[in-house]
């Protein structure tokens, strides 16, 4: 299918955010098409992290529409929303694995909350995931006998178990070191390749960015600077963008009536 007649997996509209009085995103616009990866960048409190709550449906938003998979979220019911959400994977930052149960157990809790699945069928499919990222032979191992790669892995193993349309990781290569985490990228690659996954990559990490991304979206206080490939990325001329990229502090003249209002609280 040629790039530009492939389909919208997500459409967000002029979306507005606010956590209590204060607005976090402000009139964001963001297209992500069938089979693509979309990287969500930005520095510290530009909206990154938000985004990506509002994408897996858990906030409702002051204002806006976000559609996934043609769905408008802000408009669905709970037991709606429990239906999407089973075409719907999510590698969370640490792992987030029960402790007290082994890798192929926790593979195995998608299925086991959205299917009727037998056992043997179900110890089956997380075996088939365990290979997909590479640890075939660890479903009787307990999170705490894996480093912290491994744990990853085992998150995106439970992730992908129902085969879902889109996939969303939020910082996958946080606290990994240099291989593992070249590795990592490397499964992210082929979901999308094999699987024909979408996929939603919130991260700092340039070099796992450039590497993977099909488009870059660049975030700024609540605010889209820039989406795009990652050559008109690298080569934009949006100072704060490339701020970002070269890790240059931010030289920000302050107001000093704004500032004195927040110290009196004023």
């Amino acid at each position: 299918m040629e790039e530009n007649k492939k389909n919208i997996a997500i459409e967000v509209k002029d979306l507005v955010t606010h956590y209590g009085p204060r607005k976090i995103l402000d009139g964001i616009n963001l297209t992500v098409k069938e089979g693509e990866i979309m990287i969500i960048m930005g520095g510290s409190g530009s909206g990154k992290s938000t985004l990506l709550r509002y994408l897996l449906g858990l906030g409702i938003p002051t204002s806006g529409s976000i559609k996934l998979l043609g769905e408008d979220i802000t408009n669905l019911s709970t037991n709606e929303m429990f239906e999407l959400r089973k075409n719907m994977g999510v590698a969370f930052q640490g792992g987030a694995l029960l402790s007290s149960m082994t890798i192929g157990e926790n593979v195995q809790l998608p299925l086991r909350e959205h299917t009727n699945l037998d056992e043997k069928t179900m110890d089956i499919m997380a075996r088939m995931k365990l290979e997909v990222v590479n640890l075939g032979g660890f479903e009787k191992l307990m999170p705490s006998e894996l480093s912290g790669g491994m744990i990853k892995r085992a998150a995106v193993a439970r992730a992908i178990v129902m085969d879902p349309k889109l996939m969303f990781f939020d910082e996958p290569s946080a606290g990994l070191d240099p291989v593992v985490s070249a590795e990592l990228d490397e499964l992210i690659l082929r979901l999308r390749d094999v699987m024909n996954m979408t996929i939603v990559v919130v991260t700092h990490e340039l070099d796992s960015a450039f590497k993977i991304a099909d488009r870059i979206t660049v975030l700024d206080r609540g605010h889209i600077l820039m989406s795009d490939t990652v050559e008109e990325i690298k080569n934009s001329d949006n100072e704060r963008i490339q701020s970002l990229l070269n890790r240059t502090p931010s030289n920000e003249v302050i107001n000093a009536d704004e500032y004195l209002s927040r110290l009196t609280g004023m």
